[in-house]
Formats: C-alpha cells, structure tokens, sequence
C-alpha cells in the first residue's frame, strides 16, 4: 500500500500491475530525453551569438524534425495498446465475484457458489485494532485466491461509484443498470487496499476495498465456513 512521501506507484501484486509499471517507466525514459534536449537547445539559442545558415534554412533538419516524433509515438503506442488489449483480456476465470456499490458501501457475492455474498463496511476509526490502518479497513474482506485468475462484475445500486485497487492495477467504474467486468491475478499473498474513485456523495471517502489474496486451501476453508454461517 501507498506510504508517506511515496513517489512512485505501489508495488505490483499482478502482472497487468508490472506491465503498467514497466511502460510508464518506459514512457518517462522517452519525456525524460525530449525535454533535456528541449532545454539544451533552448539554452544554446539564448547563450550564443553565433549563426548558423544551415539550421535557419535546411531541408535535411525539416525531415528529422518531422519524422522523429512520429518515431518516438509509435514507441509509445505500440507498448500502450498493447497494455490495454491486455488489460481487457479474460480467459477462463476461476472465480467470479459481483461487487456491487452502494452508498456508501460495497456487498460482494461469489456467484459460483450458491450462498456467498456479505457487505462490507469501513471500520470506524474508535474500533480500530493496533495496526489496522484508518480509512482503509473493513469488517469483511474481498478474499480470493492467490495466483489464479478472478473476474469482477461491477455495477451500483444508486450513483456512480468506481472499484479501484492500484496494487492490483484494477480500476473499473460501477454504474446503476450496467454491469462491467473486470479481471486480475494476484501474484502473491496479502492484503491490497483501494477506495472508491468515483466521487458518489457525502461519504464517498469512507467506502474502502481490501481485497485479501491468500492460497487455495485457505481459501476453500474460509469458503466453507463462510457458507456454513450462512
């Protein structure tokens, strides 16, 4: 999760996550090296009073000019498309989950099963435990399976709403009467934190997401108890 004067992106905990990782350090390599050249020939015009006729009037110069941006944007949108193709891509999912928002809350249900749903609530912060992080915990997790691909369908029961968590590079808008989907793989097990992102009223930063990957055994028992207390 995100920390004090953090900088950068949350580590990744999927492999959409990386791949986002990798391209926008990609694509900021490439803003990095335009604008220091930008600003070296910007520096080189004003400090010199030296002319040269051939950069006034030079058609070689005009056709580098032209075709290297042309160059360096399909250097970025091919890595781009590529990402978002990826992103869009569901194969054989091994759980299916509706998250439905709500003012202001979430209620999850596993619609493989044939009893498992619940609503989840943030926790107030007078009944935080000692290391629970404020704003950001619920009394019921979002728990899946590590390493196995998870499909979400997302929609809302009354105004925009937004299920985003960055960790996972997951962030999908839940709309009255429309239902979206959405897919991730958690890498590895833990606890992945996020919030709605879709302004939704007065209590729209007090809707939290955890979302708790932990391995398949441990998820089939929670599964099981889960629907024996239902």
């Amino acid at each position: 999760m995100a920390h004090p004067t953090q900088l950068g992106f949350q580590d990744a905990a999927s492999p959409v996550m990386e791949e986002l990782l990798h391209f926008h350090d990609h694509a900021l390599m490439i803003v990095f090296l335009i604008s220091t050249l930008v600003l070296y020939i910007i520096v080189a015009m004003v400090s010199t009073k030296l002319t040269n006729k051939y950069i006034l009037d030079s058609q070689e110069i005009e056709i580098v000019w032209t075709v290297l941006p042309a160059v360096i944007l399909v250097l970025i949108a091919l890595p781009s498309l590529r990402i978002l193709y990826l992103m869009d891509e569901i194969n054989d999912p091994h759980l299916t989950i509706k998250a439905m928002g709500h003012q202001w809350y979430w209620s999850y249900e596993y619609t493989d099963y044939e009893d498992l749903g619940f609503d989840s609530y943030m926790i107030p912060t007078q009944d935080l435990t000692p290391g629970q992080f404020r704003l950001l915990e619920t009394d019921h997790r979002m728990v899946v399976p590590m390493e196995s691909p998870i499909r979400v369908l997302v929609s809302a029961e009354d105004v925009l709403h937004s299920w985003a968590v960055p960790s996972l590079g997951v962030k999908m808008d839940a709309v009255p009467g429309r239902l979206n989907q959405t897919a991730f793989i958690a890498s590895r097990p833990g606890l992945f934190y996020g919030q709605c992102s879709e302004i939704c009223g007065a209590n729209h930063s007090f809707m939290p997401i955890v979302v708790e990957a932990v391995p398949l055994e441990h998820f089939e028992s929670w599964s099981s108890l889960m629907l024996e207390d239902a």
